[in-house]
């Protein structure tokens, strides 16, 4: 797989990585934010479909690839200092592993954090085995 020269340029962090957050194209939302390596950044450019870098099991994922929930790729997007993706996509079902379309369903009212999204799906049935 040929990468991209403007891969080089980006500003990766000690570990190799780079944060990319997550915007729904249309509505304009949010989404999630993750990490890529370069191979997950490759491999999106590759199929159209987000590809990110999972820090705690230290291994690719692919957005959907267990849901059905992927993320296809309408544009990504490098901040000014070089060290921040955003990647525009058009998200099939949600985002969320919780069961929500965007992982910011949480907002702080006062001292407490407020659910103020409804679920899009039940979590448990689409990972019974844990997320």
């Amino acid at each position: 797989m040929t990468r991209p020269s403007w891969i080089d340029d980006l500003c990766w962090n000690d570990a190799g990585l780079i944060p990319a957050i997550v915007q729904d194209c249309a509505s304009g939302e949010v989404l999630m934010l993750a990490w890529m390596n370069r191979e997950a950044l490759n491999l999106s450019i590759a199929t159209g479909e987000t590809h990110f870098y999972s820090r705690s099991r230290q291994s690719l994922w692919h957005k959907g690839g267990t849901s059905g929930h992927v993320q296809a790729i309408e544009e990504i997007r490098v901040d000014c200092d070089a060290d921040v993706l955003l990647i525009r996509v058009r998200q099939t079902g949600g985002a969320c592993h919780e069961g929500y379309v965007s992982c910011f369903f949480r907002k702080r009212d006062g001292e407490v954090l407020q659910i103020d999204a409804e679920r899009q799906f039940d979590p448990a049935r689409i990972y019974p085995g844990g997320s």
